[in-house]
């Protein structure tokens, strides 16, 4: 934080009334833009994402297929407001990019910034920073895929849950995974969404849960219950979290945030998963996207933190072996449709080059590509993560600017144009049709 000197020159005395004058211009401009945005937002059409089968709909049955991107920052940076232009660049960015969906953090527990500082206390200047970021979204024709809280600890977590309760001297154990079994913490969580799916948007005046910028939920990014590795914790979970969800929200999608290991009892555990171990985790891709109040199933793509030393070649073929795999899952047991939620390849990799990037994109792509050409289960992809210019401290092994690069920015247009095109050149609307008639 920067602290200013509290002496006072005579030339600063005579810059405040000329001050005085420029403030009133900027809330005037501030006040009149903010009416016409609202204006603009309710102008606009956007209808909920539905589900029919192994496909998502929009407008009365057409197919609605995703290429999206995470930028799970948004909520963070909107807080203040020498980073809340970031919000407007990257969903402007987006959208030029022909991009459907963007995936986000919907929580902040405990942490810097937080949204939820203890159980049931929320900052309502983090709140009106994740209004803000639904109603850019809105403006850009962007929707969102917001998670409701992390299995890890950033940004507070599972373990911050945990932290309360043990704190409050009500918590059954310290362990992370009492997350997930504690009736206390349980109800924590349970009041956390409510306050979410019926918080109204202070910029458009929509609750969350009637607002079709929303894509969907996501229970909870990539969980795992490590000391119960029957599954059986974690499925109890999901059923009572998801039946809750779907009794206060009836417009939205919701899925688990799985990352797609197969479980303990899963054929699959030992042709599938990257090894025997991710089979202990205490999820299970089929048993846990089988459930009736889960609309769609989730994966990510991470092979380079799965496998150690693997040849390159190697893991583009394990990549479109998982892939296909999951189509495969959600045309044949699940009948509901498949996005891959997360997919990246890490910097930190031996002789990484960008080139090789592109070719990882490239093979996610096109097993998604196909499977929609045949309206399979593949609905969708989200890249691990998207930030804008100035932001290199945030980034992670992951992050790329996708301007910065021509090809993978061209990979990327290219997936959002073939993919928009199979619902028909008469669906070539607004930057995809100007995008899509260059190629």
């Amino acid at each position: 934080m920067y602290h200013k000197s509290s002496r006072m020159s005579v030339g600063q005395r005579l810059m405040y009334p000329i001050l005085g004058i420029a403030s009133c211009i900027a809330f005037i401009y501030i006040s009149f833009s903010d009416l016409s945005f609202g204006d603009y937002y309710t102008e606009q059409k956007m209808d909920f994402v539905k589900r029919n089968g192994t496909q998502f709909t929009v407008d009365d049955g057409k197919v609605f297929y995703v290429n999206g991107w995470n930028s799970y920052w948004l909520m963070d940076h909107a807080v203040d407001e020498y980073s809340r232009t970031r919000i407007r660049a990257m969903f402007q960015a987006g959208s030029k990019m022909g991009m459907t969906v963007c995936r986000a953090w919907a929580f902040n527990d405990g942490d810097y910034n937080a949204l939820q500082i203890s159980p049931g206390r929320f900052d309502e200047r983090v709140f009106r920073a994740l209004d803000h970021v639904i109603a850019e979204a809105r403006r850009n024709g962007i929707r969102l895929l917001l998670s409701l809280v992390n299995n890890l600890e950033a940004y507070g977590g599972k373990t911050q849950y945990v932290k309360w309760a043990w704190e409050e001297g009500i918590g059954l154990s310290s362990s992370n995974d009492s997350f997930f079994y504690d009736p206390s913490i349980r109800q924590y969580f349970k009041d956390y969404v409510k306050v979410i799916l019926t918080r109204k948007n202070t910029i458009t005046g929509f609750e969350y849960r009637n607002d079709p910028t929303i894509f969907g939920w996501e229970l909870i990014n990539e969980p795992r219950c490590m000391t119960d590795n029957s599954g059986d914790t974690l499925q109890d979970w999901i059923v009572e979290m998801s039946s809750y969800v779907k009794s206060i929200d009836k417009n939205h999608l919701l899925t688990v945030g799985l990352e797609g290991f197969y479980g303990p009892n899963s054929p699959k555990k030992s042709t599938v998963n990257p090894g025997e171990y991710f089979s202990l985790l205490g999820s299970d891709f089929i048993r846990n996207s089988e459930i009736s109040t889960v609309d769609f199933a989730s994966a990510h793509i991470y092979p380079d933190h799965w496998f150690k030393n693997q040849d390159f070649e190697d893991e583009l073929k394990y990549v479109t072996l998982w892939t296909r795999s999951h189509i495969d899952d959600g045309d044949r047991i699940l009948r509901k449709p498949i996005m891959f939620t997360e997919f990246g390849y890490s910097t930190l990799n031996k002789d990484f080059d960008p080139s090789k990037r592109d070719r990882f994109f490239k093979t996610i792509f096109d097993v998604i590509y196909k499977s929609a050409k045949k309206q399979g289960a593949g609905a969708g992809s989200f890249v691990w993560q998207f930030l804008v210019g100035g932001m290199e401290k945030y980034n992670d092994d992951f992050g790329i600017v996708p301007w910065e690069r021509p090809e993978t920015y061209k990979l990327i247009t290219q997936h959002s144009c073939r993919m928009a095109k199979i619902r028909g050149s008469a669906e070539l609307k607004g930057n995809l049709k100007e995008l899509c008639s260059q190629r």
